[in-house]
């Protein structure tokens, strides 16, 4: 008796369906994939996610539809034994309108709402919305509010339910803005301003990508969007404009105060009432932040101790300078930045 050995290609088969609903579930997990961007939480985002849903409707109809009629015609008209070939047929006048009207009224169901998406999404912003300047560098995002006399690095803050207008820039070259959860891309462009407005309507934190390849750190340009309950945000611009204490000049922050000021981190870095440079991420509240190194690392003291001493091997490629600290130097300026919240 032979025994038939299974078909690889039939184990190949059920191997392949039996993974693939772990998979499609796995894509609707918020928690492994938080910069998905089928999770809205704005306005805009709603729209985008509401005309996406709209168009695979349509083609599911469209696949159904055409996977139905395939069918029934290789059923229906397949070869079968002593069957006189088929006669020629030239020409359906019925058939070929059928097959003009029909794709034309299903892009006229998908063009619809497409141009009437677009032109929601990208009109003129409410009056009353707060304005945010986002600069891309390589490879971090600069957050001005040209109206709260604020600025901070990789760490955007909006209050929710109020329309938000991001003002895009860069300062060098061509990077993308992107905050899956409040909406689409948008390029930031050398000599030119792009803008986007968003509301959001669920408080939280919410992580972001530049989206346009703009060098080798460019995956890790990230960007954390903290979304506040109005009190709490008029909270943290207040705490953003009150000027850090001053440290005790004896102490080990008042040493790293007076090293920060003898080193090129003075002609780099903004801090109130003590620095002017432009270059880098304003450090005025550093303390207060979440990441460093461009969103790159959590801030925390030994993460900052270890940036100032090898940035470049942190971040490859990374514009920070290596000044060759000692691990003295290090410590106190560890300490001084840690007194800028």
């Amino acid at each position: 008796m032979s025994v038939r050995m299974p078909n690889p290609m039939h184990r190949l088969a059920a191997f392949a369906l039996s993974v693939l609903p772990a998979l499609l579930l796995a894509g609707c997990s918020t928690e492994q994939y938080p910069q998905s961007a089928v999770h809205p939480r704005s306005d805009y985002a709603r729209d985008i996610q509401k005309l996406l849903e709209q168009q695979i409707f349509w083609v599911v109809v469209i696949f159904v539809v055409v996977q139905v009629l395939l069918i029934v015609a290789v059923v229906r008209f397949r070869a079968r034994p002593g069957q006189p070939d088929p006669k020629p047929v030239h020409g359906n006048t019925a058939l070929e309108i059928a097959w003009t009207v029909a794709p034309t009224i299903i892009l006229a169901f998908v063009a619809v709402p497409t141009v009437m998406t677009i032109y929601k999404t990208q009109g003129a912003p409410p009056p009353d919305a707060l304005r945010v300047k986002a600069i891309g560098h390589q490879w971090w995002w600069e957050f001005q509010y040209p109206d709260l006399g604020v600025t901070t690095g990789s760490d955007m803050h909006v209050p929710v339910g109020k329309p938000v207008l991001v003002e895009i820039e860069t300062a060098d070259v061509i990077h993308s803005f992107w905050f899956p959860a409040m909406g689409g891309k948008r390029d930031a462009i050398p000599g030119r301003t792009n803008r986007m407005f968003f509301t959001a309507d669920s408080t939280g934190e919410f992580p972001g990508q530049c989206a346009e390849l703009c060098g080798i750190q460019h995956a890790n340009m990230k960007m954390n969007l903290f979304v506040h309950p109005p009190e709490s945000f008029d909270a943290w611009v207040a705490d953003q404009k009150a000027l850090p204490a001053e440290p005790d000049s004896t102490s080990l922050a008042g040493l790293g105060k007076r090293i920060y000021s003898e080193q090129a981190c003075i002609g780099c870095h903004y801090i109130e009432g003590v620095s002017v440079g432009v270059l880098g991420p304003n450090l005025t509240k550093f303390a207060a932040r979440k990441t460093l190194a461009g969103g790159m690392y959590e801030n925390t003291p030994e993460n900052l101790a270890r940036w100032l001493r090898e940035p470049d091997k942190m971040k490859e490629g990374t514009l920070m300078l290596n000044l060759n600290l000692t691990p003295e130097q290090v410590d106190a300026l560890v300490a001084y930045l840690q007194t800028l919240k």
